[in-house]
């Protein structure tokens, strides 16, 4: 599956694998002629692409919204900018340039000329002052944004309450919003904006069920000669089998779920027009122990349950290999530059270990019986739940792996796995015991460090956060990451980074797994144009920063 991204939203699923499959009645391009071998059926199909994780939609195209439907934030509603992970680059969109402050204390964006709402409306800089508005009084976070100001028409200047160099990307990489449609809305956070005006490529909501829903061309983009395709059609299913089912099949033309053994379950079925790509980002997939119980507060125990973990194990049978086990740097993919040596050479935590670990848990006090399980210092047993969504079939296998290494040690850990809406309420109310998590991915790894140890993202168990689900804080990281923040030069960034990395490696406030894979399949036979491992203009994800790449990329084949 491809989990929810930094798990900021929920995304119900349910059961029924007849479900997915009854929708792909009439996917094919044309009857009686060879898919995609018509160019004016290709001209007028729609882009189809199933959704794993959401059994079904609610018509709901509000940003804010915990359930929001797919491609608001892809292909409706557009950022300033947009970040490429993979060439670490920024691509300017609704902003042309940018200048930030010699002081590094604010940020000036100037807008494209031209840029119209799907309503006929021009964008204008107070789109983006109340954008920023509804941010921080619906969702917070942004708390070193002092002010958010309009410069004339075109101009929008954001003001830092101190030197704040990951802004950039930040700020830069919200949907903007309409500022003419929402200041007239009652209750922004929670209008199901049932339909959206935006700036995107496709905005039109044409037909909207339960399980499928399509969006057609937005008549007023600023890049009608990039909209080739005729629209988008999402498919609701209902986990990774139904999806994968709908690709094999040839139904879909974009899967990016977890696609096991796909060399035989997918391409061999068509070789000449199925391919994948599955490029390590900077995401790292940890698993998380909430620090607000015990034992999981102790240091020493977290480093214990990390070394009865065999990494190997969790990526070859839990991932496919897939991806990699990490290191004690927490850092994977296009952090590479960023890692420490001293830290990453000299790793012992995050590798294999049964001896070493069962020594750590005796010494912290966690004693086994006769019986060859541990028990916690007030006598109960040394027993929790690992939470994962039900639809997950990859993160299902991972946390079986765990579970079954932690007997090795007599620690009991029960799989948990219902729907992801539930997992995701015990993670941001901090209920949970532990879970497997998606942490950021960023153009520097300030966010991940800030995210797992940052002491300003740590909230109390019953108020929400969308972020250290874990809840652990370090003041020693704290100063290095403002120190980080507060500085423009790469090369000082990098120092700090090292410091990080082995503050990070000296506590361990989390257990990283392995790197996280951008998953990525596609069936060309209907559209051309795909970002490739030789062509990386965007990654294969249908749920990034990077996806509205591919909508304005792709054409139909003639």
């Amino acid at each position: 599956m491809t989990h929810p991204r930094f798990l900021r939203a929920a995304r119900v699923t349910a059961a029924g694998l007849a479900v997915g499959a009854l929708l792909l009645t009439g996917c094919a391009a044309t009857v009686n002629k060879p898919a995609g071998t018509d160019a004016a059926a290709n001209a007028s199909a729609f882009l189809t692409i199933p959704r794993e994780d959401m059994s079904t939609f609610d018509r709901n195209f509000n940003p804010f919204a915990p359930t929001v439907t797919p491609m608001v934030q892809q292909a409706i509603y557009e950022p300033l900018l947009i970040s490429n992970p993979l060439k670490g680059d920024a691509v300017p969109w609704l902003a042309t340039k940018w200048d930030v402050a010699k002081d590094g204390k604010s940020v000036t964006f100037t807008l494209r000329d031209g840029v119209k709402w799907s309503d006929g409306k021009p964008l204008v800089a107070e789109d983006v002052v109340l954008t920023f508005q509804l941010q921080k009084k619906i969702k917070g976070g942004f708390e070193y944004l002092k002010e958010v100001a309009a410069e004339g028409s075109n101009k929008v200047t954001f003001s830092f309450n101190t030197p704040w160099s990951p802004a950039l990307y930040e700020v830069g990489q919200l949907p903007i919003l309409p500022k003419h449609v929402w200041s007239a809305v009652k209750d922004p956070g929670k209008d199901a904006n049932a339909k959206p005006v935006g700036t995107g490529p496709y905005t039109e909501v044409e037909s909207f069920q339960a399980q499928s829903f399509v969006l057609k061309k937005n008549p007023n983009y600023w890049q009608p000669e990039k909209q080739k395709i005729a629209g988008i059609k999402m498919l609701a299913m209902s986990g990774n089998d139904a999806a994968n089912l709908a690709a094999a099949n040839g139904d879909v033309d974009w899967a990016t779920q977890y696609i096991p053994n796909i060399e035989k379950t997918f391409v061999s079925k068509d070789k000449e027009h199925r391919h994948y790509w599955f490029p390590p980002t900077g995401a790292m997939i940890n698993w998380q122990l909430n620090t607000t119980k015990a034992p999981f507060n102790d240091p020493q125990v977290r480093k214990a349950l990390s070394m009865a973990v065999d990494r190997d194990q969790v990526t070859k049978i839990g991932m496919s290999g897939y991806a990699q086990p990490a290191d004690c740097t927490g850092l994977s993919g296009h952090y590479e530059s960023w890692k420490n040596p001293a830290v990453k050479d000299n790793c012992s935590w995050t590798k294999l270990n049964v001896d070493e670990a069962n020594k750590l848990l005796d010494e912290a006090g966690y004693a086994k019986g006769a019986d060859g399980k541990r028990t916690l210092k007030d006598g109960k047993p040394f027993e929790f739940k690992i939470s994962v969504g039900a639809s997950s079939s990859d993160w299902l296998s991972v946390a079986n792996v765990i579970s079954q290494n932690l007997q090795t040690v007599g620690v009991t850990a029960r799989v948990d796995s219902p729907d992801w809406a539930s997992v995701v309420a015990g993670y941001e109310q901090g209920t949970f015991d532990s879970g497997i998590v998606w942490s950021a991915n960023d153009p520097s790894p300030y966010k991940y460090f800030n995210n797992s140890m940052g002491t300003a993202s740590v909230k109390p168990v019953g108020t929400k956060t969308f972020d250290n689900y874990h809840r652990f804080g370090d003041p020693k990281a704290d100063a290095l990451l403002k120190e980080f923040a507060a500085s423009g030069d790469e090369t000082k960034q990098k120092d700090i980074a090292y410091k990080l990395q082995e503050e990070y490696n000296e506590v361990a406030p989390l257990v990283p797994l392995f790197s996280g894979p951008e998953w990525g399949a596609y069936n060309d036979t209907r559209f051309t144009g795909w970002p490739t491992e030789e062509n990386t203009y965007a990654t294969l994800s249908d749920r990034s920063a990077t996806t509205v790449l591919v909508l304005t990329t792709l054409e139909p084949r003639k």
